[in-house]
């Protein structure tokens, strides 16, 4: 009932008044001019072609300069090379010299543009196959073009696709002779650094020449894709390729991926085709063969060969002309690949015919296709430049919703303000923050819109290995309920690092603050930039306007209303989260074909992958993941102040250890909502992949906002998209929150004790300010940078900078001998070990946090051995003392009570 009942309710998946579209926009540059001593250019196929210094270099290829080839034309290979530069004004002017040669004629190799220059490789004449290596160059300033000789090839080869794999080339296929063309399994890879090259396993399939290849991420590695091909030799007919190959250079393995088809119709060839990434995990192919009057002209080449009759040779070879003058052209087809969801789509069509042979190169954002084969034996000039046009409609109600959202949380903030008349109130409530508030703010703090979007991108686009790495939340919370929590309760203090004082010494904790600090604004820039980034991909709405809304509101309401204000957006945001994601859950299992469809196609993909029992500890095998968890999970509840503060606002030690157990406990439903989410969208999007038409989305993480946006009912689009928002503007105003705390309880109390409430108030409410204009800067500073992964980045992140500090506490609580001295060494060498550890090891970022804690308490601890143990007292401040002094604290109350009970 309730399924049927959403049915009627919402429209069915595209129906959807909010949308993001994308299309292909094309448009023609300046045709390839006439070589250099020629008046016409017929156009060349097979030429090497990339980008170099913001200029598209052209290179070599062949044509039929003076007639068809059946009018008795003869083919000629060039070795020009021809310079395309853009001008200030936005004009496109091609440079010819006659000193602009290759060191031969050649086409039809691979050509792969990198920082350095365009590399050329392999190709043929009509003399030889080369194994030769040439990087092209062009200096903008003289506008001349070097050429650098590099190592050849290990064996010749033409014909091949290859692709640039960060920073190694992969060659598959192609062959090795002129003479009997024959399909190869070559497939051979360049390391860019040292430029030597290697031999590799080949793809579990035919041998081929002339098909497509490109590079893309999978959704966790970047890989190598091989799509089809023909597989010719003499004396036998030709196979057409449909068949399609993965090859990932992490693993060193080869995986068979979806025939090449159009959308709805059957397995389809692109032989001589041209492809280019698009987008997170989009590879777009332009055109190519199908292969059909391919296999036709030769079988009457059979047929003519055979014949002994003239007659008939003569009638089969006046067919042969016909099919070739009347020949339609290649197919106008571009089609997309999905590299999660392993589906193809059609998306549009070439403006006019196919042009094989030649290569989709990036210019910048714009994907450029120079010349190439339009049909056989004939070439053109063209040169076409394609766009990707990004239309998007977030629309008037869903605008409306989130003004309204937005607004609440401003007058949340407005109704505050009235109750912060002191310090105590600013920073911790005055202890009026009920323990399930407290508890929701906890959960909602460390769920942020980063969480939102990133755990269901990463089941998404992988499986469900990173699912223990919440479950160790529950892991942790005995021993921050037992082990942490009762410091900062029984020692009365306002930050967390006010303990590390107490235990060792000043400057310890002024380290501490200021590690807290250097954190936290790096944190606040992730949180605001990364979510605007993958909300303006799907609103329309551009990243530094995000940005400038998300910091300005939060900058607002947190001054206003200090952490009692914040606190209670963050229970507003988390019932909305996760109420919204819950009914994307349910639409997605319907639209799926239900629960029992939706998880049949995930296993069988094996997307419910959680346990990974492997030692290695450079993939997310589960040792990393719960170790890295325990790790991560341990600072952010143990020495995060954002997470402490909240500890700090509720009435007594006991109402605080409850909201600890209720975020703990809240962390198994939402899990397992939010990673169930990412599989429904997986299963969703390979059921329609006519749906997912995101092919300049350049971050995976954006997949769930664009369903929400694209497939959601208008004004419940707007209610999630305002509470992603808002899930970023609760991590913003915690962490202003608390490194307003740190500045002023650290820092300006602690040197100037004397200083009025009031005064150290107004100097809270400017901190809180200043760090969020700060912050919001340094957001909008980062747009300029290529981050894929919000989840990794934000991982990374906190494993390089909060290692150290988590050690500190732990060194402090749990050992006796630890001291300041010991301390302070302890974290430089913990910075020491993790630069080490992530420039010279490949062990996986979620380690990070993992090998902070334990360099610092180790190294911290056998230093301490070294220094004088009687300086310092640790009644009190250890795990082996603090309840020994409660004890005490509770005999000497109950002697107390028996004194004055015999009065």
């Amino acid at each position: 009932m309730i399924g049927l009942l959403l049915i009627l309710l919402f429209p069915q998946p595209g129906i959807s008044q909010s949308f993001a579209q994308e299309k292909l926009e094309w448009s023609r540059l300046p045709d390839l001019p006439p070589a250099p001593g020629q008046t016409r250019q017929p156009g060349l196929a097979g030429a090497f072609s990339g980008v170099h210094q913001n200029a598209l270099i052209v290179a070599g290829g062949a044509n039929f300069p003076d007639a068809p080839p059946w009018e008795g034309g003869t083919k000629h290979w060039w070795d020009d090379i021809y310079v395309l530069e853009k001008t200030v004004e936005g004009e496109y002017c091609w440079h010819t010299d006659p000193t602009f040669k290759l060191p031969m004629p050649l086409a039809y190799g691979v050509s792969v543009a990198t920082s350095e220059g365009v590399l050329c490789i392999g190709g043929n004449n009509e003399n030889l196959v080369s194994d030769q290596v040439f990087l092209l160059q062009w200096n903008p300033d003289t506008r001349q073009i070097t050429i650098e000789k590099k190592p050849p090839m290990p064996f010749s080869l033409a014909m091949m696709a290859g692709a640039k794999v960060n920073q190694t080339v992969f060659i598959a296929g192609g062959q090795q002779t002129n003479a009997q063309p024959k399909a190869t399994q070559a497939f051979l890879s360049l390391d860019l650094h040292d430029l030597t090259w290697k031999e590799l396993p080949s793809w579990p399939g035919p041998p081929r020449i002339v098909p497509v290849a490109a590079s893309q991420s999978d959704g966790a590695t970047d890989c190598f894709y091989l799509f089809g091909g023909r597989n010719t030799a003499a004396g036998r007919e030709t196979e057409i390729l449909t068949d399609a190959y993965r090859y990932d250079p992490v693993a060193k393995q080869w995986k068979p991926l979806a025939p090449i088809r159009m959308q709805n119709d059957s397995a389809l060839s692109v032989m001589a085709g041209t492809a280019v990434e698009s987008g997170a995990n989009h590879i777009l192919v332009f055109g190519g063969d199908d292969g059909r009057l391919f296999l036709s002209l030769e079988k009457l080449d059979r047929q003519i060969a055979q014949t002994q009759d003239s007659l008939v040779a003569a009638g089969l070879q006046q067919q042969k002309l016909d099919m070739l003058r009347r020949h339609p052209g290649f197919g106008k087809q571009v089609l997309a690949y999905h590299t999660v969801t392993n589906t193809w789509n059609t998306i549009g069509q070439l403006p006019q015919g196919s042009q094989v042979t030649t290569n989709a190169v990036r210019w910048g954002a714009d994907i450029i296709i120079p010349s190439g084969e339009i049909s056989p034996g004939i070439r053109t000039p063209q040169v076409w430049k394609a766009d990707v046009i990004i239309s998007s409609a977030f629309g008037w109600l869903n605008y409306s919703v989130l003004g309204i959202y937005l607004t609440l949380l401003v007058g949340i903030g407005i109704y505050f303000s009235k109750r912060e008349g002191n310090t105590e109130d600013y920073f911790k409530a005055s202890g009026r923050i009920p323990w399930w508030a407290a508890g929701l703010s906890i959960f909602g703090t460390q769920l942020s819109a980063l969480t939102f979007m990133a755990i269901p991108a990463k089941s998404y686009a992988t499986d469900w290995s990173y699912f223990m790495l919440n479950m160790t939340i529950i892991m942790v919370a005995p021993l921050i309920v037992y082990g942490f929590l009762p410091f900062y309760r029984r020692l009365r203090i306002t930050t967390a690092y006010e303990y590390l004082e107490k235990r060792f010494n000043l400057s310890i904790r002024l380290a501490g603050s200021l590690m807290f600090m250097i954190f936290q604004f790096g944190r606040i820039g992730i949180v605001l930039f990364l979510p605007s980034l993958a909300l303006s991909l799907v609103t329309g709405i551009a990243v530094s306007t995000c940005i400038l809304l998300m910091g300005g509101l939060s900058i607002f309401y947190t001054v206003l209303g200090g952490i009692e204000a914040v606190i209670w957006t963050d229970v507003v945001q988390v019932v909305v989260l996760l109420g919204g994601a819950l009914l994307s859950l349910m639409l997605l299992t319907i639209n799926a074909g239900g629960v029992d469809a939706m998880v049949d196609i995930a296993t069988n993909q094996q997307k419910f992958h959680i346990l990974d029992f492997s030692m290695d500890f450079t993939r997310p095998t589960f040792w990393v993941v719960v170790f890295g968890g325990l790790g991560a999970n341990m600072i952010s509840y143990g020495s995060d102040q954002t997470v402490v503060q909240r500890y700090l606002t509720t009435r007594d030690e006991k109402s605080a250890a409850q909201s600890i157990w209720t975020s703990a406990c809240l962390t198994l439903p939402a899990t397992l909502l939010f990673f169930g989410i990412g599989t429904a969208l997986y299963v969703f999007y390979q059921l329609h992949p006519d749906l997912m038409n995101a092919i300049a989305l350049e971050n995976t993480d954006a997949i769930f906002p664009y369903y929400i946006v694209t497939q959601l009912p208008v004004g419940v689009a707007g209610l999630l998209i305002a509470g992603i928002f808002a899930a970023a503007m609760s991590s913003l105003d915690s962490s202003m929150n608390s490194m307003a705390t740190v500045v002023t309880h650290d820092v300006f109390r602690r040197f100037k004790p004397q200083t009025s409430d009031r005064t150290a108030l107004r100097v809270a409410q400017w901190t809180t300010a200043l760090v969020g204009i700060a912050g919001t800067a340094f957001a909008l500073l980062m747009t300029g940078w290529d981050i894929k992964s919000l989840w990794d980045q934000f991982n990374t992140f906190i494993g390089l900078f909060a290692g150290g500090l988590g050690g500190l506490f732990l060194l402090g609580m749990f050992t006796r001998k630890a001291n300041a001295q010991g301390a302070m060494i302890g974290l430089v060498a913990s910075g020491l070990v993790q630069y080490m550890v992530k420039e010279y090891t490949q062990i996986y970022l979620l380690l990070y946090t993992l090998s902070g804690i334990v360099s610092c308490v180790t190294i911290g601890y056998l230093a301490s051995l070294f220094f004088n143990q009687n300086l310092q007292k640790t009644e009190g401040l250890t795990i082996y003392t603090l309840y020994t002094n409660r004890k005490k604290k509770v005999r000497r109350s109950q002697k107390v009570e028996e004194k004055t009970s015999d009065f």
